[in-house]
């Protein structure tokens, strides 16, 4: 995979223009664009179609959490507009999990298009050990993310999303061709942001990453075309 493949650029707008017209300077620079939650419920179907448009590779990241057959009709509703990576909480146990690796895949065959990557979010990149244990969680980040990174591939999902600093646990207990999708990536000398558990993008993919997700070191650059190229350079060198 080339260095520009792997990334993702996270767009942190809820303007359909404002998207299309960043997809559109980045275009041949990045892998895909990442749309999330605030830009889906303010724009819809219709706002991930015009960003698709460009024909950007797109990751929707909704992170879907509820019983299984509400999670599976949530798979089956977005699964046509053809995304290449789809999210859901692994804290919503095997069932649901399965029935969402089950649905895309079930989904892709009835309507003929390529099945998206189901993958896992574990635990937030915003997070860290004192927050899990503020929730009732004693367990460190790093053993809580292992065990659902195992119950993640037991359970028939593509892959895994994980902070930098949880790469290598992730990947030891799942298997190389399980996906890890990475946020929390910061070109050196970037901004933290809200970020807490965060690496280089060189030493992630070291580490084994799979995807990239980066964002404002990009989007908010003067250049956002020059930057993504200059983080695919560092990839390389």
């Amino acid at each position: 995979m080339k260095p520009s493949d792997r990334i993702f650029c996270a767009l942190d707008t809820t303007e359909t223009g404002e998207a299309v017209a960043l997809a559109e300077k980045l275009r041949g620079t990045v892998g895909g664009i990442k749309l999330g939650l605030e830009f889906y419920c303010a724009n819809g179907a219709d706002g991930f179609k015009a960003v698709a448009d460009t024909g950007m590779p797109i990751f929707l990241d909704l992170k879907f959490h509820d019983i299984p057959n509400t999670v599976a009709g949530a798979i089956r509703a977005v699964a046509p507009l053809g995304p290449k990576i789809l999210t859901i909480h692994t804290q919503g146990g095997p069932e649901m999990m399965r029935r969402a690796a089950e649905t895309a895949a079930e989904e892709a065959l009835r309507h003929g298009f390529q099945k998206p990557w189901v993958t896992g979010v574990t635990i937030l990149t915003s997070m860290d050990d004192a927050d899990l244990h503020a929730i009732g969680v004693q367990d460190t980040v790093a053993d809580q993310v292992a065990r659902l990174a195992t119950l993640a591939h037991q359970s028939g999902l593509d892959g895994m999303v994980c902070s930098p600093k949880e790469i290598s646990l992730a990947r030891g207990a799942t298997s190389p061709d399980f996906k890890l999708v990475v946020p929390g990536i910061r070109p050196a000398g970037s901004a933290k942001g809200d970020q807490k558990r965060v690496m280089t993008p060189s030493d992630a993919v070291t580490a084994g990453a799979d995807v990239l997700v980066i964002g404002r070191p990009i989007t908010q650059a003067d250049d956002p075309a020059a930057a993504a190229r200059a983080i695919a350079e560092s990839i390389n060198g």
